[in-house]
């Protein structure tokens, strides 16, 4: 068993390092916070350097590698920035669900623009009413005359706003529940008729990833852009969900470090009675304590990854990935701004804001609550 990275995702780690060092100038991640800036040119500029969709097969665009490099390229863009990190890798949110479910016309249609930086994706999940309960529909979509006709409203929804094309979860057979509701694919979001969009407001956090309400009214679309097969969309949901947790994951160990360098950096240059904090024993064992919850968080996220792309993805594996690289990640800010002191509660030192960016680590994706779910089912089964 190696427990270390191949020369190839060494060279991928640096070279993702190295673009993010370049590309990320930390007044510009306080301005996007500050103002909620989008700073959709990162994802742009991050496509042309070959670092979005890594793991799509060359012929759409991506470089052919796993969800093990994905995982490296978002750890380590949300490692030297939260914000612009996150900014970076989620603007192409959803689309493997095409990668997965698509025919060849639409994986032909949208796969390449999204490798290539020039469409954005969405995925329409989450109702207002219903939660983390997206077994439960209130979006219909209805067949008519050729047409798919889709009724109802989105929430908390990732690129809502910047999207050109997005998956939706819609009730196809009344009366069914999650048996009855299938994805199907809504192009030219910003511009359909009855399609409204509005942002959610200021967030907490990730402040530089737009999150809106979508609400669909009368929308129509082809019956080709249904997405696999009718009726099972909520199947395809939760597979999907299998992976894309592995690189909620990655950004939430992204996160840790960050806040773990900012904070190592912070107590060997802070003097208090005329030594460096870092001197300290109090601290030491902080220190300590938060590089052990990030090697295990590491450990579990590569494990998650590794078992993608070598088998297929293992809900229990993702899920424990997801659950506690999100809870280090948020265990970890917190120290690292009560080591910073009362400088750690202010905006110019950073670790405030790394703070608000890891907790959402912790709610999408499937909240915390929900990875224990998953976990406990396929441990114990059913009762």
């Amino acid at each position: 068993m190696e427990f270390k990275l191949t020369e190839e995702q060494q060279d991928i780690v640096n070279a993702v390092r190295e673009f993010a060092e370049k590309e990320f100038d930390i007044d510009y991640a306080r301005e996007c916070d500050q103002q909620h800036k989008k700073p959709v040119e990162l994802f742009k500029k991050a496509a042309d350097n070959g670092f979005i969709c890594v793991h799509f097969p060359e012929e759409y665009g991506g470089q052919g590698l796993g969800w093990f490099e994905n995982a490296l390229i978002v750890e380590t863009l949300c490692r030297v920035d939260s914000t612009l990190g996150t900014a970076t890798f989620l603007p192409k949110f959803a689309s493997e669900l095409i990668l997965l479910y698509g025919n060849e016309e639409q994986k032909n249609k949208y796969l390449p623009k999204v490798t290539s930086g020039e469409w954005i994706s969405s995925g329409m999940f989450t109702e207002p009413n219903h939660g983390s309960d997206i077994a439960t529909s209130d979006t219909t979509a209805v067949l008519k005359n050729g047409n798919l006709v889709i009724n109802g409203t989105k929430t908390f929804i990732t690129n809502g706003e910047l999207a050109y094309f997005g998956t939706t979860l819609a009730q196809t057979q009344e009366g069914a529940k999650h048996r009855g509701q299938s994805m199907i694919i809504i192009d030219d979001l910003q511009n359909r008729n009855g399609v409204s969009i509005t942002d959610v407001g200021l967030k907490f956090g990730i402040r530089s990833s737009s999150t809106c309400e979508i609400a669909f009214s009368d929308v129509e679309v082809p019956e080709e852009n249904l997405l696999g097969e009718k009726n099972k969309g909520f199947y395809q949901a939760m597979n999907f969900f299998n992976e894309s947790r592995i690189e909620i994951a990655a950004q939430a160990l992204g996160i840790a470090e960050c806040a773990f360098d900012k904070t190592l950096s912070y107590i060997r240059e802070r003097k208090q009675f005329g030594v460096p904090i870092g001197s300290f024993q109090a601290l030491q064992f902080r220190v300590a304590d938060m590089a052990a919850k990030i090697d295990a968080a590491k450990l579990l996220v590569y494990r998650a990854a590794w078992k993608a792309d070598y088998d297929k993805p293992d809900p229990v594996f993702t899920a424990m990935a997801k659950r506690f690289a999100s809870r280090v990640a948020v265990e970890v800010a917190d120290e690292a701004m009560q080591m910073h002191g009362g400088y750690g509660y202010m905006a110019e030192y950073d670790v405030e804001r790394v703070y608000r960016d890891a907790k959402i680590t912790e709610i999408y994706e499937g909240t915390s609550e929900v990875q224990r779910m998953v976990i406990a089912n396929n441990i114990i089964g059913k009762l």
